[in-house]
């Protein structure tokens, strides 16, 4: 009998995947550029399915987009727009093998609820920083998926309405249209603090979150002030969710969160805005801020524990 299982993960730049068993341990690891075409995309995922599906129990993928894990069809893609109304379990029906797919956010706290630093909590969240804001929810012991499975859609809540330029007792026109710089994906987006850090810092490489993290961590004051500002940005996010959902603990996820400094200062900054305002202090019970267990692997793993609960868990 076949014991182990394939997990993909799809990313805007690369796509992984991992044979893992029933315990979660990896035990074989693939990784390919991610195409940039729906055929090409397509050839790729069965290549890798090809190469082991003779030999896996089922197969777990978790990708960008909204999902509807019912039918395995990813509305939007997020970074692969082309991926917009694919089904995946239709695609790859034609191996024989039980299949599930849910959004990478969503993986990323499932992957810490079975293994990580979510296990054993009721109510929590894992929250990803990178392009944007993925996220996933926890609530009473069951991810939340949502009427339309957008839930933890963290990128898409509203900051400062405020335009930064007007007045401070100026009136905003009632019709003032929205823009992608209001959006929490926009201001809380890791990619670009690390791009506007290294253009501060004079660096060539302007992804060089080594050499930026490097001068953070010195707290030079090119870039102690954007980090700062961009840690809020998290805190709010995180106050924003607290104040509707109430919940025990907050997992911060994505490669910069390697950097201990990274969720001891969205702790602090936390602190601050409810020291900032007493009401806040009094009434919102604050929630524990810890980095995620799992970087890397975050989605492959929690891709499979979706999985169980689709196909072994019910």
């Amino acid at each position: 009998m076949n014991k182990n299982y394939l997990s993909i993960d799809i990313g805007g730049t690369k796509i992984k995947s991992a044979a893992i068993d029933r315990s979660g341990n990896i035990l074989t690891r693939g990784r390919m550029d991610t195409p940039k075409n729906l055929t090409e995309f397509l050839t790729g995922i069965e290549t890798i399915v090809e190469d082991v599906h003779g030999s896996i129990r089922g197969i777990a993928v978790s990708t960008p987009g909204k999902v509807n894990p019912e039918t395995g069809t990813i509305s939007f893609g997020g970074a692969l727009p082309f991926l917009d109304g694919v089904s995946l379990k239709q695609l790859l029906a034609k191996y024989q093998v039980p299949l599930a797919v849910t959004n990478d956010g969503k993986a990323a706290a499932l992957a810490e609820w079975w293994l990580g630093n979510l296990k054993g909590i009721k109510n929590g969240a894992a929250i990803t920083l990178g392009t944007g804001l993925g996220g996933g929810v926890i609530v009473e012991g069951k991810l939340i998926q949502g009427a339309h499975f957008q839930a933890g859609e963290l990128s898409f809540l509203l900051n400062a309405t405020k335009r930064s330029d007007a007045p401070e007792n100026a009136e905003q026109p009632a019709n003032q249209g929205l823009t992608l710089q209001q959006l929490a994906g926009f201001s809380g987006s890791a990619v670009a603090m690390i791009r506007r850090s290294a253009q501060l810092l004079g660096l060539a490489d302007l992804a060089d979150g080594e050499a930026v993290f490097d001068a953070i961590n010195q707290k030079e004051p090119q870039v102690w002030a954007l980090f700062t500002a961009y840690c809020r940005e998290i805190a709010c996010v995180i106050l924003n969710v607290q104040a509707v959902i109430d919940l025990e603990r907050f997992v911060i996820g994505g490669g910069i969160s390697a950097q201990a400094i990274v969720v001891e200062e969205i702790d602090r900054q936390y602190q601050q805005l409810l020291a900032s305002l007493p009401i806040l202090q009094q009434t919102l019970t604050k929630p524990e801020i810890q980095a995620c267990k799992f970087q890397n692997d975050a989605n492959l793993l929690g891709a499979l524990y979706h999985f169980f609960l689709e196909h072994e868990l019910k």
